[in-house]
């Protein structure tokens, strides 16, 4: 299968790319800067011309700015235009294609958990309504904006991803210092919802998306054991061998953060992957210790 994916150089798609070459697709990287060699694609925000993605069977898009920095109203509106407009760009440039010639015939997305907003211990699986919040508001954009790829006939998985374990990168890497450093423990009460996934199984569930012809549609893409804070700073803090005595009070948070803060640390969403596990998908790190463990063992010898 030949595989163009956005966001290759970023946490996920670094590891997407090697992955799915061992498994023997042919990959190319769609870059936003002037083509520098075969294995790259250019592209713009606003701007893909159908031609560039017609040679492909398949597209993975998971290019967009990174939320994780206090919310003004201008990086709103960056983060809104890299992901709301950039995958609109994709997707209708993946549904030109398509008509004329077939092909790209998927076209997996990236989306996020926080489509549910904060919603205490509500499980939520794919046929829950979005929620509220910043987030929440994103995310339906987000998902929205692929649907000209859909209207066309191409089989679209959106992936709404939890929270990403791996000491290379996202939450783990920003937490390793204070938690190494003895510092850590929970945030605000500790009693809020998490949805995560080991890094490993996501690669797993993107390349299943991929290879699932009856997979179409919202797809929560985190492990089935949501946990309380509390218990996933424990995991990181025991993977560690360090305590997890410290914890971060809701109003600091708030101080520091603002909106960002509440909507990604102090929210509680507890999100069941149902659509994954009806559909025969099997998580290799399932449990939150496990896949601490695993995270914050990576690339150790």
């Amino acid at each position: 299968m030949k595989v163009l994916v956005s966001g290759a150089s970023g946490l996920i798609g670094s590891a997407l790319v090697p992955e799915l070459e061992a498994a023997g697709h042919t990959v190319r990287r769609l870059v936003r800067r002037e083509q520098n060699s075969s294995l790259e694609v250019p592209w713009r925000t606003d701007m893909l011309h159908p031609s560039a993605v017609e040679p492909f069977d398949a597209v993975i898009h998971l290019a967009g700015r990174n939320i994780g920095s206090r919310w003004s109203a201008e990086v709103k509106r960056e983060i809104l235009e890299s992901r709301v407009q950039g995958t609109a760009t994709i997707a209708n440039a993946v549904a030109q294609a398509f008509r004329h010639s077939g092909k790209p015939g998927v076209f997996v997305s990236a989306s996020g958990i926080g489509i549910y907003g904060s919603r205490g211990d509500q499980e939520l699986t794919e046929a829950d309504s979005p929620g509220t919040g910043f987030l929440a508001e994103l995310a339906k954009a987000w998902e929205a904006a692929t649907q000209p790829a859909s209207d066309a006939g191409v089989r679209v998985v959106i992936a709404r991803i939890g929270v990403v374990l791996s000491r290379r990168g996202g939450a783990i890497q920003k937490m390793m210092l204070p938690f190494k450093l003895g510092l850590g423990g929970p945030v605000g009460g500790g009693q809020q919802w998490m949805n995560w996934i080991a890094l490993d199984d996501l690669i797993r569930v993107l390349i299943f998306a991929l290879q699932n012809s009856a997979l179409r549609g919202a797809v929560n893409t985190c492990a089935p054991e949501a946990v309380r804070n509390r218990d996933f700073v424990q995991a990181l803090a025991s993977a560690l061998h360090r305590p997890a005595i410290f914890p971060l009070p809701a109003f600091v948070v708030k101080t520091l953060l603002g909106e960002m803060g509440e909507e990604t640390l102090l929210a509680s969403t507890r999100a069941v992957p149902k659509r994954l596990l009806d559909s025969g998908f099997e998580f290799k790190y399932g449990t939150i210790r496990a896949a601490m463990e695993h995270a914050v063992g990576e690339g150790e010898g």
